[in-house]
């Protein structure tokens, strides 16, 4: 399977530690997932994104890009192939407009329902589909639910970006775990961003997430720092937002996402999250907020 890395955070921040510095970075865990990768980052609310089919720690574009890649909002990921071929094409994350995502998991026997899939999405949007894997079929899914949903002028919300993962994701099982053959279920575990909302699915796949740390080695530096920096956030709001496939060494504290477990990040930095409904009696307890 891949690995990925995303955060949103209320400064511009150096992802150098997190995608190489690190004993378990994602460069270094490019080793075991050797078939691409790709950085998005967002300037200006822009996403930028650089995508390679080569082996992320051997390549010396990868190793310059971490090095000066600084953003509110960052999606990295490393590709070990399930489907598709390894080309440029097939690397995560994709992009549409503003959005970009990356998936880790499966679509066991993709290609039997691929016809079925695609039909999930709408006409505007599937000629956009350039690869062949389950991915970006999946991305442009969610992409066809959140078309769906009415956007403000200043794009969708947090709680529409949720709600058309979940409904994505939904259909998506119904057409492919109805017929699964020995179990093997889609593994939708996925990260998709605008720049300024960031949503995450535990899909199946191991997923984490970091609101904190110990003690910030900039604590003395940086004009943000605020309680929940260090400590839980007893208001729901929270000074970074990072997710990842596996605990990265540091500062950070981590905390493993539930299985179906659905959180995000509004441009307020607001957590929101859900369990899925089969999983729970309602929503995952944090604290509310007005919308404003």
């Amino acid at each position: 399977m891949c690995r990925i890395f995303g955060f949103r955070s209320v400064i511009p921040s150096q992802v150098h530690r997190s995608l190489l510095a690190a004993e378990n970075a994602l460069g270094v865990q490019s080793n075991e997932h050797p078939d691409g990768w790709g950085v998005a980052f967002y300037v200006d609310g822009a996403p930028h994104l650089t995508r390679s089919p080569t082996t992320a720690l051997g390549d010396q574009l990868f190793h310059r890009l971490s090095g000066v890649a600084s953003s509110q909002t960052v999606l990295a990921h490393v590709r070990k192939a399930t489907q598709g071929e390894l080309n440029v094409l097939n690397c995560h994350p994709f992009q549409h407009g503003r959005w970009v995502f990356a998936h880790n998991g499966d679509i066991p026997r993709f290609v039997h329902h691929r016809q079925k899939l695609m039909a999930e999405i709408s006409p505007s949007l599937r000629r956009f589909v350039l690869g062949d894997t389950d991915s970006e079929v999946i991305f442009f899914i969610i992409l066809t639910q959140l078309s769906q949903q009415v956007a403000s002028h200043a794009g969708h919300s947090a709680h529409e970006a949720m709600a058309a993962v979940r409904k994505a994701t939904s259909r998506i099982r119904a057409i492919c775990d109805a017929d699964a053959e020995d179990g093997k279920m889609c593994l939708l575990t996925l990260v998709m961003t605008d720049g300024h909302t960031l949503v995450a699915l535990q899909g199946g796949k191991e997923l984490y997430r970091s609101t904190y740390k110990t003690r910030c080695s900039d604590r003395n530096l940086c004009p943000s720092l605020a309680p929940e920096c260090e400590a839980p956030s007893g208001t729901g709001f929270v000074n970074h937002f990072i997710v990842s496939s596996e605990p990265l060494q540091g500062e950070n504290v981590w905390e493993p996402f539930a299985e179906d477990e659905l959180l995000a990040v509004d441009p307020h930095m607001r957590m929101l999250g859900t369990r899925a409904p089969q999983q729970s009696t309602g929503p995952k307890k944090l604290p509310v907020v007005p919308d404003g």
